[in-house]
């Protein structure tokens, strides 16, 4: 009975970790930058309401980024890291460089995301290849654990050759 409980605690202290590295890394070591926050609410109490920015540069296609605004909750559970941020966001993304598609790019490919609650709310960057127009086009979407949300945003950029 005793090797039981050892063995089911080591269990759940293998799973707590796995939980807590997929809910605190962002997917695949994918990294983003924040380039700025505009306040949109003022809170008495806590940080205000605000608009971030953040960049994401595609890791498989060179001179690409995408840029994402989304709403930040404030106040005392926005502080403590405990509101879950509301479904509204933007998306643009450019070439700042040539854009060339490589041969072994994947079809559809998720290539960032960004932590809206504590625990299971993202929002996630995927982005596709219409090769027939050879174009990347790029979507953000919102996920919840449970239910995910209609709520996106797409963006394309044109591939400079193939």
């Amino acid at each position: 009975m005793k090797a039981f409980f050892t063995a089911l605690a080591a269990f759940l202290a293998v799973a707590i970790i796995l939980f807590l590295v997929f809910v605190f890394v962002p997917f695949g070591g994918r990294s983003s930058e924040e380039i700025g926050a505009v306040s949109t609410n003022f809170r008495l109490f806590g940080p205000n309401d605000k608009v971030i920015v953040q960049r994401f540069d595609d890791p498989k296609v060179a001179n690409v980024s995408c840029y994402a605004s989304f709403a930040q909750t404030g106040g005392i559970a926005g502080g403590a890291g405990v509101a879950e941020n509301p479904s509204q966001f933007a998306l643009n993304c450019i070439a700042h460089g040539p854009v060339t598609l490589p041969a072994d790019l994947p079809d559809q490919e998720e290539m960032g995301s960004i932590s809206a609650s504590l625990l299971f709310k993202h929002f996630i960057i995927t982005r596709m290849v219409d090769r027939q127009t050879n174009t990347l086009v790029y979507v953000l979407i919102s996920t919840k654990l449970l239910h995910g949300s209609p709520a996106n945003a797409v963006s394309a950029v044109p591939a400079s050759g193939g």
